[in-house]
């Protein structure tokens, strides 16, 4: 099986040995998307609302690298800093995918890189 690294200048670098996302298959594996803003290398806000809305956005972005969109997502992980975000998250969070949703699990950890608030992961098939 060949795999292939997908990167983008529109999301953050990887901070350690691990890629944007990997292609292999036709599945994209995007590695958790941290809220950072490529732009700034800093977090998009302080909110879970927009930290979500920047996690979402730049796998958004590796996917658009891939010739993909979040039409093409079938799974995804939440991790939360605080399981009482799940609500804010969540609204934030149907903005980004229509019917039929991806399946989906979110669990709250005990700490996230950064102190980020919300790091989110997804699978796409194209």
């Amino acid at each position: 099986m060949s795999k292939t690294a997908i990167s983008t200048s529109n999301a953050p670098s990887a901070i350690g040995p691990y890629s944007q996302a990997i292609s292999a298959g036709g599945t994209i594996y995007v590695s958790g998307q941290l809220p950072v803003d490529p732009a700034t290398g800093e977090f998009a806000g302080p909110d879970i609302e927009t930290q979500t809305r920047q996690s979402l956005t730049n796998i958004l972005s590796i996917l658009k690298e891939a010739g993909a969109d979040m039409s093409h997502v079938v799974k995804t992980t939440v991790l939360l800093s605080d399981i009482a975000d799940f609500a804010a998250m969540n609204g934030v969070y149907a903005e980004f995918f229509e019917a039929p949703y991806p399946a989906r699990a979110a669990f709250q950890v005990a700490a996230l890189p950064k102190g980020a608030k919300v790091e989110i992961e997804a699978v796409a098939v194209i």
